[in-house]
This record gives C-alpha cells, structure tokens and sequence, in this order.
C-alpha cells in the first residue's frame, strides 16, 4: 500500500517541476490512493526538506550533480533521504523502496546509482551515532 502512495509522490513530485502547486494541488489528481495520509506527509515533507535534501544529493552525486541528473532520479532520490532523515520507515525498507521506484521509473543507471548514494547516507548517519 506505501509503495503505491510513494508512486504516487513521485507523480506529483515530477509535476512540481513544471508547476508550483502546493501539496494539495498536486495530489487531488491521485485519486485512487489506498494510504492518502502517507502520501500527504511524505510529498508535504520532501517539499519541506528540499533544499537540504538537494544539498545532500549534490554533494553525494560525485561527477553528477543535482542538475545532471534526471528529473524521476532526482525525485526518487528526494524521496528515498527524506525517508531516510526525517521519516520513520526502517532505512532497509526505505532504501529497496527507492531502488524499485528507480527500477520501475528511473534511467537505466539508476537502481544502483541510488542504492550507491542511500546505502552510503545511512552508513555515514549509523557512524557517527555510534
């Protein structure tokens, strides 16, 4: 039911790009969502944490930056460390979970690009809590 809900912020997060609606905006067009709330404060959260999210990406893109990147990776990636930094999905969950929406959605290279950059963001978070 999540992976339906973060399909759907995906949707919305790539029609953010050419549109600035507001969350609500974006997601009266999904109207078939089994988990409304989710998908609510997952989109209102990526939005929120955008600019320290796109901040993360880029520094961790190494040759690739926030710009170089497509618009579904990057939205997949958004999703996926917001998941990981602010939410409360388990970081395995939230990192296979962008890694088949960049599978489903995502350019070629993507699955393991966004692995490489989720699996070393968390590595790094578990590091310097211990």
């Amino acid at each position: 039911m999540r992976h339906q809900a973060r399909e759907a912020v995906l949707r919305c997060l790539y029609r953010r790009e050419f549109f600035d609606l507001s969350p609500e905006e974006l997601l009266v067009e999904e109207t078939e969502l089994k988990e409304p709330a989710f998908a609510a404060a997952l989109l209102r959260g990526v939005i929120e944490h955008q600019a320290e999210i796109d901040s993360l990406i880029d520094r961790r893109a190494r040759g690739w930056g926030l710009d170089r990147l497509s618009l579904v990776d990057r939205n997949i990636l958004r999703i996926g460390l917001y998941e990981l930094l602010y939410g409360d999905t388990p970081p395995e969950v939230a990192i296979d979970e962008a890694v088949e929406l960049a599978k489903a959605y995502g350019t070629e290279q993507a699955p393991r690009f966004i692995n490489g950059i989720l699996d070393r963001v968390w590595k790094e978070g578990r590091c310097a809590r211990s």
